[in-house]
């Protein structure tokens, strides 16, 4: 089918484009942007008068609830979600039941999201068996399966040897390791920021330093291995300071901001919300502030929704019992274009953040508008305000710490493959 999307403004940070284009579309991808192709006929039009025409988004953590989760979501439901938020590619971490750390998994989680073709999918497999933090997987055979690179998660390897060994292996054939920095003695049974506010409410913390005293093993073994590593969710200001030197260094290091933590703060629990209840915690406003600055100048490269949901019984409990996670693929472009608005960051390099900055991560051709580049496409208005709230979200999972916000940023319509598979 032969689309053209008329009158949009285009932004393409990847060829400079960020004016009004005309973008045409033949044999599912991009056949020109600006000048009709020879003996062009659309069968369809989309007028996008008004509206912003970007690259589909590529969000870097999605946890999709499938296999074994069911209960909490189903990849019919997600991939639901991903295209109501004009997202076109994703991640997701090996935390399912079973753990992705075997081949015929990935393929089978491949094939279910290629029957449904709504969302690209790219599959972390597990860096350990069972996540275990024991025993190296195979990863070679994993990424001829379909992963794009290797995750503990949210387990850490308490064996500092195992992860030397695991990051050599991953070196030694260019995989990317993807981390979550955090010292598992000093986070045990936490659930929110060691300071005041979890004092004064009587919550176990997690100090700063339980991210900090991870990372900076991470960062010594890349150094000594070489291996690529990305860092996932950073939360700390001084997390960013150490990752800005370790770039200056010339080490192969990658990492990623969730939304909400470029918002929110521990003061935002409040009176114990579990929806505030997040994996990392939210941190101090000087921590905040820090996260924010760190993605404007690039230190953080990516920003993603770190969707995770959860069933209305894993909140319905007090703060300390409740699990971590909120839902986050339909927020991930209007909670972007609020981090861009209120610190003056320019829409081209707001949408970098969550097209080709993390597209280049997972290692993928995505997150641009090239001419014969797949026609993965978001269309959105970024003036149409839209209230969060329970009804309005795809997502099997509700639980989100922004419901009853109003936020700008809808998207209209979502085209995969040059097939339009959301419309709004």
């Amino acid at each position: 089918m032969n689309i053209l999307i008329k009158n949009g403004h285009v932004i393409d940070p990847k060829n400079g484009l960020d004016a009004k284009h005309d973008i045409y579309i033949a044999n599912h991808k991009i056949a020109s942007v600006g000048k009709a192709p020879d003996s062009f006929i659309a069968d369809q039009t989309i007028d996008a008068t008004g509206l912003v025409v970007c690259p589909g988004l590529v969000d870097l953590s999605a946890r999709l609830r499938e296999p074994g989760f069911e209960y909490k979501a189903t990849l019919e439901s997600e991939l639901q979600a991903a295209v109501a938020g004009g997202i076109t590619s994703l991640a997701c971490p090996p935390d399912t039941d079973p753990v992705l750390d075997e081949p015929g998994l990935v393929e089978m989680l491949k094939h279910r999201a290629k029957q449904l073709n709504l969302t690209n999918v790219y599959p972390l497999g597990a860096l350990t068996s069972q996540l275990a933090g024991k025993q190296i997987t195979e990863m070679c055979e994993l990424a001829e399966a379909g992963c794009v690179g290797f995750s503990q998660a949210d387990t850490a390897i308490i064996d500092t040897q195992v992860l030397w060994r695991a990051m050599q292996y991953a070196a030694t054939f260019g995989f990317t390791v993807w981390l979550r920095a955090e010292e598992p003695f000093m986070a045990k049974d936490g659930v929110a920021h060691d300071g005041e506010i979890a004092a004064r409410l009587g919550l176990k913390g997690i100090p700063a330093a339980a991210e900090t005293l991870a990372l900076a093993a991470i960062l010594s073994i890349a150094k000594e291995t070489g291996a690529k590593v990305h860092i996932c969710r950073l939360s700390c200001g001084e997390s960013i300071a150490m990752v800005r030197e370790a770039k200056k260094q010339g080490l192969q290091v990658t990492c990623d901001v969730s939304a909400n933590h470029l918002h929110l703060t521990e003061h935002d629990i409040g009176f114990f919300d579990a929806y505030f209840h997040l994996k990392p915690p939210l941190r101090s406003q000087r921590d905040k502030d820090a996260l924010i600055a760190g993605l404007k100048d690039g230190t953080i490269d990516a920003t993603c929704s770190d969707h995770t949901p959860v069933d209305d019984d894993a909140k319905l409990v007090p703060f300390g019992e409740s699990e971590a996670g909120a839902t986050g693929l339909e927020l991930l472009l209007p909670l972007t274009l609020k981090w861009a608005t209120e610190n003056k960051v320019k829409l081209v390099d707001a949408i970098t953040r969550i097209t080709l900055a993390p597209a280049s991560i997972l290692g993928i051709d995505s997150g641009h508008l090239s001419v014969n580049a797949n026609a993965d496409i978001c269309i959105f208005d970024p003036e149409q305000y839209w209230k969060i709230e329970s009804k309005a979200l795809l997502s099997q999972g509700k639980n989100s710490p922004f419901l009853g916000l109003e936020l700008a940023g809808k998207v209209r319509y979502t085209l995969l493959n040059g097939q339009v598979v959301y419309q709004n």
